[in-house]
This record gives C-alpha cells, structure tokens and sequence, in this order.
C-alpha cells in the first residue's frame, strides 16, 4: 500500500472505547508473525489519518492488544503538540491495557524531552511494545526503545528482533507512512511529490494552451486531498501565466499549504488568483534582484519574496526544508517538472491518466526535455500503485528508493577522535522551531497544558502555551463573537488549530481584538511560558541546561518572535527564554 493510499480519516482524532474486537486469526492461518504484521499495518493506518487536516508532522498511530488477540485501544497522534498516539491508545483500552501489547508504527517520540508516550506505557501496565521503526530523527532515534527496556517492558523492533517475509511488509508500511520526516532527517530536503494530469496520448494541455479539465471532477477533489498533505504548493510562472490558479486544498476546512510560486524574471500577471491571501498566504521565489518595481507590487499586497542568487530546485528545497517542511506538492509544468527530477529533488510521482485523446505536435507534454536519447535510460517507479477514480487512472511511485532511516553518522566525540580540529559542542547558538526539533520542547506549540489565571482569577486549563496565547488576543472586549473566539480557540484540537483561527481572525475582523494587544503581548507570552517552565521539572533542567548559549526561534518568516531566515527577525521567543533561564539561574543561587 503506497503512502498516499491510505485512507483519510476524520477530523476527530480521539479514539472513543468500544468493547474489543477479535482480529480472526484464521485470516493469518494463526502465524504469529502475520498477526503482529497486522497490528502493525492497522497502526500505520492509524497514523495516516490527520492527513490533509493538519500540517505534515511525524505520524504515529497506536494499537493495544491483548494477550487474546483483542484489540482493545487505538490512537494516533492529529498534529504536533496534540495528545500522543499512545496515551490516547491506552486511555480507550482502559484497564485491558495491564499485560497487554502496544504495536506503534514509529518509536514514540514526538518531542525532545517529553516523555508522556513512555511513561503512559510504563503506568499502564504495558508488558510489551512492538515497534514499527526506529525515530528517524538522530537526536530521537533509541530514546523510548531504550527508556522501555530500562523499565522492564519487552521492545521489540520490526527487522531487529522480528524478522521475516511478512514482517519486513509490515515495517514497509511503516517506512512510506513516514516517508517525509525520513527525507528530511537523511537527505535535508523536504518528501517532494510532482503530479500531474495527462490524456491518454501524454498531454498536459492542447496545443493552444488550454487545459479545463483534462481529469475528471473525482480526481480534482482528489487532487485536493494530496495537496492538504503538504507543507506547500509549487508551481512555475507558465502555470501562472497560462491557468491562473488557485491551489487551494478546498476541502472544507484543516491545512491550507503555502503556495509558491518559482519565476526567475518575474514575468508574471500583476492580477492573479495567487496574490488574494485571504485563505492563504503565497510566497514567490525569484532570482535576486528580478524586476524590483514588481516585487514591490506584490508586497504590497502581502506576497512574500525570496530572492536566490542561483534559482533552481534545490536550492528552493534546501531553503523550504530550513523553513521546518516535512513535505512539498509540486504542480508544475513540463519545464520545471524535468529541472525538479533532474536536480533530484523529486521523491513520488502522481499522473493522473485520463481516458481522452487530444493529439497536437505541439502540445504540451508533463514532463520536459531530460536529456534522454536511449529506453534504457528512462527512469522507472518504484512500487507502483494504480487505482481508478472516476473515469480516470491513477499511477504513482517511488523515483527513488526511501534513505536508510539508519545511516551511520558519527558520534560528537567520535567526529573529534577523526578530526582533532573540530572542538566538540563549540556552537554557542541554539536553534528551536518545530517540536520535533531537538529543542522542540522549548516551542510554544508544544504538548505543555498550562494553567493560567482568568479575568476573575480563576483558573482554566490551556492544552498548549500557543492555544493561551491565541484567545488571549479577544480577551475583555465586550461582543459577543470575541468570546466566541476564545472559546472556540480554548476548544482547538492542536496548536496549530488554535494559530490558525486566532490569526485568521485577528486578520478578517481587527475589531475584535483587544485595543491594548500590541503592547501586552510579550508580557502574555512571557508568563504562560514561565508558567510552563515552571510546571514541568524536566523542561526547566533542559531550559538550565542551556546556559551560556543564545536561544533563537528559527522561524524564517515570524521576524517578530522568530530569528528570520537571515537573522533579520526580532527573535522575541527566544529573547523570553534567555530572560526565563536567567531568572531560574539567579533563583537558583539565591
């Protein structure tokens, strides 16, 4: 099953009890393997399910099993800083978890230093965990695995310490569910897939250029699912120029993808669908110094611009991956298509093969010249799905095999024995962003409730540092609606969820936001995370810990709480730790 076959779930992300099932083990002709093999696969499945509805993060998925062979819990993990796959997995199995067995996809770990997966098993009584694959993540890979074993709870990893035929199809499943933070973690580019829709006879677009719609109305809703998965959107100027689109997902609400636009002269429209932002934003990358008085124009109307020296693919992939993306959806045309696969950046390809024939010399083709002059040297797909929507075919596969998720990469210490040059740990920055960051913990999108004081000094409970700091915006304005958006912000699923509907509100209805916000901000920040800081002992030690380093939040594009992509960003966030740490410190001597 490829990754992006797996079912979509529903925006409900919490596994609800229901009496245990038996899986019928006469469907597995009762091989122990095969049954494990299940498990597994099902938690796979599990993890895909907040696909589309929230940005790609790593994506784990939790089932408990009894020693019976019932399933009596599941969970999976709907965006980063949201409840952990496992714990939601054990709270629906209730006391069936004592001497059961946890199957996960990915080895717990969603974010440094956070260790509720863990210790959610240890405390459930869970007398063994199976592991789909180790975290592909260096400064996470081992921990749990280790952290179990050290509690007395059997690990067990697919390829390790169960091998065979049907478990190493089981544990591919798990490699394609991950398939982006693997990418990210090996080959510092974001999972990068390029679809398009083509007739029968290979075309993209008749020879005059029009295009509406080769693919059937199935397929484009379709199409508006796989883009939810991704972090962002590329297309090129003939795109631009030629269909004018709107990229967005369309599927009645969850993550919208950046969309980006790849022009090196700029020749674009001053008029076009991707420079209303309403829904979501659009960034435009361009070779530096391309027409100015354009760039102008387009940040004035809220496009951001990013200027290469050298535009090419991998150089926007290297930069996109800078900027915290798991997983980037390409929707270009034949140009840019044959310079993203030759420059390698390309991982998975989606066509859509429509039942139409056009012909046309000069019609356009979805991919572009490769240099090519011999069959043998075409490139072929690995592990080939087809599957009919509508009238139309899809066919996707692998143009490269996913990277060793285990490469070897030496040790701080073991780099100094080869290099004496290199000074062990001689950076003084430390850098945060996402939460699977090896300071992630220190992100205000971490899973971290606090609980802060109300207007009436009552205390509420907030699921995250970010979700307090939303509502915060429409706290004490006399409307209605104002308190509406707290509370719907209060009730957010993730973080994500709770910025998403803060800004977009803070953005459509300014009116609503408190006269004052501007200037209390930072101090609203500063005591939900000292509130934070102070509450979880483990995230204190690790914020000491850091003493003598410069902490910045590596958004590339938040300059106000963030560092910048050049350093140009205010770095308030990280200013607000330093300012913490040193309180802690000074505490510390008194």
């Amino acid at each position: 099953m490829g990754l992006m076959s797996f079912a979509l779930g529903t925006c409900c992300y919490t596994s609800t009890y229901r009496p245990p099932y038996m899986i019928c083990k006469a469907t597995i002709n009762n091989n122990n393997h095969a049954l494990e093999a299940a498990y597994i696969r099902r938690a796979a499945e599990l993890a895909d399910k907040s696909a589309g509805f929230t940005s790609p993060h790593p994506n784990f998925g939790c089932v408990i099993a009894t020693s019976s062979g019932h399933v009596a819990g599941e969970g999976y993990l709907y965006a980063q800083g949201t409840k952990p796959a496992e714990l939601q997995a054990i709270e629906s199995a209730g006391a069936w978890s004592r001497r059961a067995t946890a199957y996960v996809n990915l080895e717990p770990g969603d974010c440094h230093g956070d260790h509720t997966a863990v210790s959610a098993l240890v405390q459930a009584g869970i007398s063994r965990v199976v592991v789909g694959m180790r975290h592909p993540l260096q400064h996470l890979r081992g921990n749990a695995v280790r952290a179990l074993r050290s509690q007395g709870v059997q690990v067990d990893v697919l390829g390790e310490d169960l091998k065979s035929k049907i478990i190493e199809e089981a544990r591919k499943t798990c490699l394609l569910v991950n398939a982006p933070i693997i990418c990210r973690s090996a080959l510092r580019v974001p999972f990068s897939v390029l679809k398009f829709a083509m007739t029968l006879d290979g075309k993209i677009a008749c020879s005059s250029g029009h295009a509406s719609w080769i693919s059937s109305k199935k397929s484009r809703s379709r199409v508006f699912e796989l883009r939810g998965r991704s972090d962002a959107i590329i297309v090129g100027g003939n795109t631009v120029r030629r269909d004018n689109p709107q990229l967005t997902a369309r599927h009645g609400g969850g993550h919208m993808p950046v969309r980006i636009v790849m022009s090196q002269t700029l020749d674009l429209p001053e008029e076009a669908n991707l420079w209303d932002l309403s829904e979501v934003s659009t960034i435009v990358v361009t070779q530096r110094g391309a027409r100015r008085s354009f760039q102008k124009l387009l940040a004035s109307k809220g496009v951001e611009i990013v200027e290469f020296d050298i535009l090419n693919p991998r150089e926007v992939m290297e930069y996109l991956h800078d900027r915290g993306c798991l997983s980037v959806f390409w929707e270009c045309g034949g140009t840019l298509s044959a310079s993203a696969i030759s420059s390698g950046v390309i991982h998975k390809v989606f066509a859509i093969v429509a039942p139409k024939i056009i012909g046309g010399k000069n019609a356009p083709s979805p991919v572009g010249e490769l240099g090519m002059v011999e069959m043998t040297q075409a490139l072929d797909l690995i592990d080939v799905c087809y599957e009919q929507v509508g009238p139309d075919m899809f066919v996707s596969g692998f143009l490269q095999p996913l990277p060793d998720v285990t490469p070897v990469i030496p040790s701080v210490d073991e780099t100094f024995a080869i290099d004496p040059t290199v000074t062990p740990h001689e950076s003084s920055i430390i850098f945060f962003y996402k939460t699977w960051d090896p300071h992630g913990s220190f992100s205000n999108f971490s899973h971290h409730p606090i609980q802060m004081p109300d207007e009436n000094g009552d205390y509420a409970t907030w699921l995250s540092v970010e979700h307090y700091y939303q509502a915060q915006k429409f706290v004490g304005v006399d409307d209605p609606l104002a308190w509406e958006c707290v509370e719907n912000i209060k009730s957010a699923k993730s973080p994500e969820e709770a910025a998403r509907i803060g800004r977009s509100i803070q953005r459509q209805q300014p009116d609503l936001v408190r006269s004052d916000w501007d200037s209390v901000k930072i101090d609203v920040m500063y005591r939900a995370l000292k509130c934070k800081f102070s509450i979880y002992p483990h995230l204190n030690s690790m914020l000491l810990s850091t003493a003598g380093s410069v902490l910045v939040e590596a958004s590339p594009h938040d300059l106000f709480w963030g560092g910048g992509r050049d350093g140009e960003g205010l770095n308030y966030l990280g200013r607000l730790l330093m300012q913490l740490r040193s309180e802690f410190l000074g505490g510390a001597k008194v």
